[in-house]
């Protein structure tokens, strides 16, 4: 038996963890002023969560208090060449303990030699342009007791990343040693599935499980007005095949999956004036399976709208899977609505306002963002999903009865 020990809430093998470091090691340069800039920064983040609906389960409650906190603690020497970066994250649940975790976001080394660039250590990687729903971005694995509806919050990606640009454009090499699973809320937590999810009944498409090594690739240049981006990806899925199963106790569950998969990638945005044209899709091939996945729409921006310095920008996207109706993704046959008012004042006060509606089924989403800064050290944002008419065959069924509204008031230093 292989002993590990555990980074976060959600793990990290003890060999992966030592490779990433060695690697570190190995191309780290000497130098007699290490510490040349030393910046930190951070954030506290109270956070109150409101649900509108009754729960379906009694240890569920309508409301949740937590608190959060990051910190960012970064080393450059060597004339801005060699760089380490740590982010810890960590949260504090009143209601659901597997919500309270913490993790790193980012624990990477990078060295910079000419036109390349080396990193190595857990890091985040972003791709796609669209607002509804992010297609191409799947290096990092989803944290979803963060941010269970939208799930725009990842985990830190242990991998090594090379990045060279050129007058051609950007290229982007990832060596991926190590797997994270999915973490999902337990039985008290709020939003979540009718039916619980069963970590320790974790199947693996590859018989190293975690331990699979997993490849990326990524191409972006700008041609003009037109932002372009072509990826690739081969190893371990991050997003869980779920099953209905039997717990240890003879409870019925749902046990994740992680197939293999090969998936290659498009991301475009184009800029025509106060319009933004935006797409983003995939091949994928999985289980022996090929499908797709698309998703576009434009952005048209009113700029100083009503005579005010705010701007208002006006959303319309689309998004399709060649799969159908089934329960992996909600974006099937869907449209997204939405505008965005950024006042472009000192405070950075900032409004967003959609609805998704399924052409499916006729389920609604609804979703608001709102954002100020209160002074230099503070900011306050309230979010809230609510859903509507939604069938039992629709794929957000299960969290439906989950609508809310959260306060979060961060403070930083």
């Amino acid at each position: 038996m292989v002993t590990s020990f555990c980074i976060g809430t959600r793990g990290l093998s003890r060999a992966g963890g030592t490779a990433l470091l060695f690697a570190a090691i190995l191309f780290a340069k000497p130098s007699a002023a290490f510490a040349d800039d030393f910046g930190l920064r951070g954030s506290i983040e109270p956070e109150f969560r409101v649900f509108t609906q009754s729960p379906s389960s009694n240890g569920q409650r309508n409301t949740d208090l937590s608190v959060a906190g990051e910190l960012t603690a970064k080393y450059i020497w060597d004339g801005g060449d060699q760089s380490l970066v740590a982010t810890p994250f960590a949260r504090l649940d009143q209601q659901d303990s597997r919500r309270t975790h913490w993790d790193f976001r980012e624990l990477r080394y990078g060295y910079v030699f000419g036109d390349w660039e080396f990193r190595a250590g857990f890091d985040k990687v972003f791709s796609g342009v669209t607002e509804a729903v992010h297609l191409v971005d799947i290096v990092n694995q989803v944290d979803v007791i963060e941010d269970p509806v939208k799930q725009e919050a990842r985990l830190g990606q242990p991998m090594v990343r090379l990045r060279t640009t050129q007058d051609f454009g950007a290229f982007d090499f990832f060596l991926l040693p190590y797997f994270r699973d999915r973490d999902f809320p337990g039985p008290d937590g709020r939003p979540a599935t009718d039916i619980p999810v069963d970590r320790d009944l974790t199947r693996y498409g590859s018989a190293q499980g975690k331990r699979h090594i997993d490849g990326a690739f990524r191409y972006s240049n700008h041609f003009g007005d037109v932002d372009l981006g072509l990826s690739y990806f081969q190893g371990t899925g991050r997003d869980p095949i779920l099953s209905p199963a039997l717990s240890k106790n003879g409870d019925l569950v749902l046990a994740p999956l992680y197939p293999q998969i090969k998936q290659a990638s498009i991301d475009a945005q184009a800029t025509e004036g106060a319009m933004l044209y935006k797409f983003e899709g995939y091949w994928r091939r999985e289980l022996g399976r090929e499908y797709g996945a698309a998703t576009g729409g434009i952005e048209y921006t009113l700029y100083g709208i009503l005579g005010t310095e705010g701007d208002l920008g006006l959303v319309a996207e689309y998004a399709l899977d060649s799969r159908g109706l089934q329960q992996r993704d909600p974006y099937e046959n869907d449209g997204f609505l939405a505008l965005r008012w950024t006042a472009n004042d000192a405070a950075s006060t900032s409004l967003l306002a959609g609805a998704v509606i399924d052409a499916e089924t006729g389920a609604l989403g609804f979703r608001f963002k709102g954002e100020r800064r209160i002074g230099d050290d503070y900011r306050l944002s309230v979010e809230a999903y609510f859903f509507g008419n939604v069938p039992r065959q629709d794929p957000v069924y299960n969290i439906a009865d989950d609508s809310y509204v959260q306060f979060r008031i961060a403070r930083f230093f």
